[in-house]
């Protein structure tokens, strides 16, 4: 079977998985995945899907309204539903299980609104490349029996890329980002101080023009990381580098290269994505 054939079988099993559906709430990001998941869903089930997304100190002001300018032109209905991860002690303690307490406030939050709202049932973008990596947050998604429907169709990374661009959605050519609290390694304490200086420092920076980055914090150094095509143009911006992380509150910055997860020696480098 050609790869013509396989994606238009995984796009059809999809339809029939969304049509299945009474009613759905998606936990909404912004990013490739949850908006291709949001778009189907609404496409397939209009008012009776909605996307939900959680904000908190860990989510950029400029992905929430990214999010939320995607989703008016989806036109879907995005609810915005505030969650205090931070308050949970395992969550801040980072040990490396961050993500499972992250999402178990998300669905905590977004399992009662949804049955208060009349939604039947819960998604989420997980689509099936990420069976290949470890995952806490999927493990809260199944044990609340929130549903990942682009992955039960098969959807892999390059499938919710090109239905992106198919269907003219502005997330296509989007960089894979993660919250805040990514950049801190593991066992680093996370904090609402922490996290704030990490996103003044990231928006400087993209401010400068730079889209693929991470700024990982070391206390007061920060490793900032460059996606390989902006690296050259970052290593000769060096002192406004410099100066943007200064401003954000760390003492000192070096510029290195960015690696998403799967190029990585060691998978989770301390870090998430």
């Amino acid at each position: 079977m050609s790869a013509e054939l396989d994606y238009a079988a995984r796009t059809e099993r999809l339809d029939e998985i969304l049509l299945g559906f009474e009613s759905l709430a998606v936990a909404f990001s912004g990013g490739v995945d949850s908006t291709v998941l949001l778009h189907a869903a609404h496409t397939r089930l209009g008012a009776r899907a909605v996307g939900v997304i959680a904000d908190s100190a860990s989510l950029p002001r400029r992905e929430l309204e990214e999010a939320r300018a995607v989703a008016a032109e989806i036109g879907a209905r995005l609810v915005v539903l505030g969650t205090d991860e931070l308050e949970d002690p395992r969550y801040r303690a980072n040990a490396g299980d961050r993500c499972y307490f992250c999402k178990t406030a998300l669905f905590e939050a977004l399992i009662p609104w949804a049955h208060a709202n009349g939604f039947e049932h819960i998604a989420f973008g997980e689509i099936a490349d990420d069976a290949l990596d470890v995952r806490p947050g999927g493990r809260a998604a199944r044990e609340r029996n929130v549903v990942a429907p682009l992955a039960d169709a098969g959807f892999t990374k390059d499938d919710v890329r090109r239905y992106a661009r198919e269907h003219g959605l502005p997330v296509a050519e989007k960089p894979a980002s993660a919250c805040l609290a990514s950049r801190l390694p593991v066992g680093t304490v996370v904090t609402r101080e922490r996290l704030a200086r990490i996103e003044a420092a990231e928006e400087a920076l993209k401010s400068l023009g730079f889209r693929v980055l991470r700024v990982r914090d070391h206390g007061s150094h920060a490793r900032i990381e460059f996606g390989r095509a902006e690296l050259p143009t970052a290593r000769d911006s060096a002192a406004a580098i410099t100066l943007a992380a200064r401003h954000a509150g760390f003492e000192s910055a070096e510029i290195a290269l960015y690696l998403p997860p799967g190029e990585r020696r060691v998978p989770s480098n301390g870090f998430g994505p």
